[in-house]
């Protein structure tokens, strides 16, 4: 097995400027790439929702970044990318008020903003640009009632208004839009993900139109998440498309109420329709494996 003898990582909470709270992740800093089963492994034992891997790609700001959940590597997320940003102004340049960083996802490159909070060392504010949504056909009522039952929730707990859609800034996630009764929402389907990959969705994400509250969950419904940036990116596309939010609105969408770890997501639009999705991160602790 690669030695793992010396290498650093970080904790971070992401989604939050308080230590302690938002959405922990583990942040690994390898001086060059592990092998994806060692990364895989590392993450299951941090017992993280997510942990990231970051080598350096050339000199300056740019980095190679992989991302796994306990059971599996994803081709994008928001905390994890948020928060090794506010990291990698921490470590590389503490002194700048402000800085920018680009992270490779295999190919795609996703561009990320930094700034300090003066008075409270370690924290910072992160942002990232998710680029332009895309929607999938609405569900029709008929073919929602399979979903609504696998999330434990009833019709009358739906907000007619809108439709269950899926919508996808790089990951495709089912937004379910309900009228209250988040605290009801769970995963009771046995085999939940592949019900998803029947309308080409990764996740499920519930959602509190009128209070921008949200849950979701991994697919076995073991695990909720505290705090989700790459929903947050169609959540407000969705709001938009839909007339729940107006064009130039920020939105804050509530999360990790019910796990007892609240956090706060700023969802925001720029002129051509690009989601920008930000959040506090604070650097809670550094670590080196022995």
């Amino acid at each position: 097995m690669t030695s793992l003898t010396g290498l650093n990582y970080c904790q971070v909470d992401v989604f939050t400027h308080e230590a302690l709270a938002g959405n922990g992740l583990a942040v690994f800093l390898p001086e060059s790439p592990l092998p994806a089963r060692v990364m895989q492994r590392l993450t299951i034992e941090m017992r993280q929702f997510e942990s990231i891997f970051l080598t350096p790609d050339g000199p300056g700001s740019r980095f190679e970044a992989r991302i796994f959940t306990m059971e599996e590597e994803l081709d994008f997320a928001g905390h994890p990318l948020l928060g090794a940003a506010g990291l990698l102004h921490h470590l590389h340049a503490p002194q700048q008020a402000e800085a920018e960083w680009t992270l490779m996802l295999g190919t795609r490159a996703v561009k990320l903003g930094t700034t300090r909070h003066e008075g409270k060392p370690g924290t910072y504010d992160a942002s990232m640009n998710q680029g332009a949504a895309s929607f999938q056909p609405a569900l029709s009522r008929a073919d929602s009632r399979p979903f609504l039952a696998a999330l434990n929730l009833e019709e009358a707990q739906l907000d007619v208004r809108f439709p269950l859609q899926v919508v996808s800034t790089g990951l495709p996630y089912l937004l379910v839009p309900a009228a209250g009764g988040l605290e009801r929402a769970k995963i009771v389907h046995p085999d939940f993900e592949a019900l998803l990959a029947t309308v080409g969705a990764k996740f499920a994400y519930v959602l509190d139109v009128a209070a921008r509250e949200g849950r979701t969950w991994d697919n076995a419904g073991l695990v909720e998440d505290i705090a989700t940036g790459s929903a947050a990116g169609p959540v407000g596309a969705y709001l938009r498309h839909h007339r729940a939010a107006t064009a130039g609105e920020t939105i804050i969408l509530k999360q990790g109420r019910f796990v007892g770890r609240p956090s706060k997501i700023t969802v925001a639009a720029n002129t051509v329709g690009e989601m920008l999705v930000s959040g506090g991160v604070v650097v809670l602790a550094h670590g080196r494996l022995v």
